[in-house]
């Protein structure tokens, strides 16, 4: 349940901020901005949030994130047919943006201790 909860959680942030910065912003249509919501979404929740943050600490998770974000959103937004300069400034706003959010939900994710056993390694290892 804790996923679930933190996967929406994140994917409503996700959509919102992204539809701001992309739909809003560059004119790109909300399908379009759904889809990455939903491939960034789960990229960056099992990479950053599951595998990253309890490796390492919520800086360098939040820069991987933010790197993430930039990479798949160019690479989509350049294959629904904007390129350029404009896609390239766009995604790095949302990057940015997307990183801002990222370093507070690291925070919650931490607090909750999502994705993490009581010896504090994650649920996916064996308690040692």
């Amino acid at each position: 349940m804790d996923h679930v909860k933190t996967l929406l959680i994140k994917g409503a942030a996700t959509l919102i901020l992204l539809y701001l910065v992309l739909g809003l912003g560059l004119g790109m249509a909300f399908e379009n901005v759904l889809l990455i919501t939903l491939v960034l979404g789960v990229v960056s929740y099992i990479a950053g949030d599951l595998v990253i943050l309890p490796k390492t600490n919520n800086k360098v998770a939040t820069a991987s994130d933010g790197v993430l974000a930039f990479v798949v959103i160019w690479l989509m937004g350049m294959a629904f047919g904007f390129s350029g300069g404009a896609m390239v400034i766009t995604a790095l706003v949302a990057a940015a943006v997307m990183g801002a959010f990222e370093f507070y939900f690291h925070a919650y994710i931490a607090n909750k201790e999502v994705g993490m056993n009581r010896s504090g390694s994650p649920k996916w290892q064996a308690d040692n």
